[in-house]
């Protein structure tokens, strides 16, 4: 493995909270991830970085002398990213929007309201799975802006370097086939669904684990998980071969059915993110707004949504 700065990021982050568990709260991993990260880090540099006790982490020698470097090689790169957009502002040159993102149908609508908000800019994007992919794109300034997301609360990627601000808070909702028997259901118990194989989406934040957390409040632990792309989970729904987790914006698609889960055990919060020194405050404003827009007319688009939100109050990302 290669050391990357995200590493050294991680290494600081560890370092500053003391401990595993504060480190990956702050870093919005679930700890074994971050403990397995840091194992991988540690081989690629020959050696612990850090003493674990039962009062948090202290460096070793080691980490210490990494520690030094990091304080020296971030914030130059920070200050070289800084440069270099106060330098591509200068140039006269169309205006152009890179954007990012993890949700395919909400990247597409906010595509289609910057036609109409920033009719002279040349829109390009990328799709990732990865938030963190997404936010080291951000950081090295390959990207303009990009949507992402995170489980209920959880801090988005790099937030210390990086601004996120909320779009909007869903409710998980699942893919049931149309001829299953609950499809017919006003809302679906967790419990309910505990025969099941599941279908989801990757992606690199805790999402996963808190799935697993809510499936063992609801007395079951999931069976098989397929961990595929949103086409080949909406197949595997289709056939009847498994059942999905979406976000209720899910758009109306043949063959399935999606309800709400009784009690909202999970809930997705959607976040645009852009660095602050690569982007003027009048254009992060005007993509945040198309955005929400966006988010605002997909919801309207989605009657499942829609029948929810007249009995329910919104997430709160809690």
């Amino acid at each position: 493995m290669e050391l990357e700065l995200r590493h050294l990021r991680t290494i600081r982050t560890i370092a500053e909270a003391g401990s595993l568990t504060r480190a990956a709260t702050l870093l919005g991993l679930a700890q074994p991830a971050l403990s397995a990260q840091l194992r991988r880090i540690e081989r690629a540099l020959g050696g612990a970085l850090f003493e674990r006790g039962r009062h948090g982490v202290r460096a070793t020698a080691l980490g210490e002398l990494v520690l030094e470097r990091t304080r020296i090689v971030l914030p130059a790169v920070s200050e070289l990213q800084q440069e270099a957009a106060r330098f591509a502002r200068t140039r006269q040159e169309p205006e152009r929007l890179r954007l990012g993102g993890t949700h395919g149908p909400l990247l597409g609508a906010l595509v289609d309201r910057l036609a109409e908000a920033v009719p002279g800019a040349t829109v390009t994007t990328r799709a990732s799975w990865s938030e963190r992919e997404l936010a080291g794109l951000l950081a090295e300034g390959r990207l303009d802006f990009a949507l992402a997301g995170t489980c209920g609360a959880a801090a988005p990627p790099d937030a210390t370097h990086l601004v996120w601000r909320e779009i909007a808070v869903d409710p998980v909702f699942v893919m049931l086939p149309a001829g299953h028997p609950l499809a017919a259901s006003a809302e679906v118990e967790l419990s309910a669904l505990a025969g099941e194989d599941w279908a989801v989406v990757p992606g690199d934040g805790c999402f996963a684990d808190c799935f697993t957390a809510a499936c063992a409040r609801a007395g079951f632990a999931a069976r098989r998980m397929y961990e595929t792309d949103t086409a080949s989970c909406v197949h595997l729904v289709q056939v009847g071969r498994a059942v999905g987790l979406c976000r209720a914006t899910f758009p109306t698609t043949p063959g399935i059915i999606t309800l709400p889960l009784a009690g909202t055990p999970l809930v997705w919060r959607h976040v645009l993110g852009w660095h602050p020194a690569a982007q003027a405050p009048d254009t992060a404003a005007t993509v945040l707004a198309e955005a929400r827009s966006a988010h605002a007319g997909a919801a309207a688009r989605s009657d499942s949504y829609a029948h929810w939100l007249a009995g329910n109050d919104l997430p709160t990302g809690a």
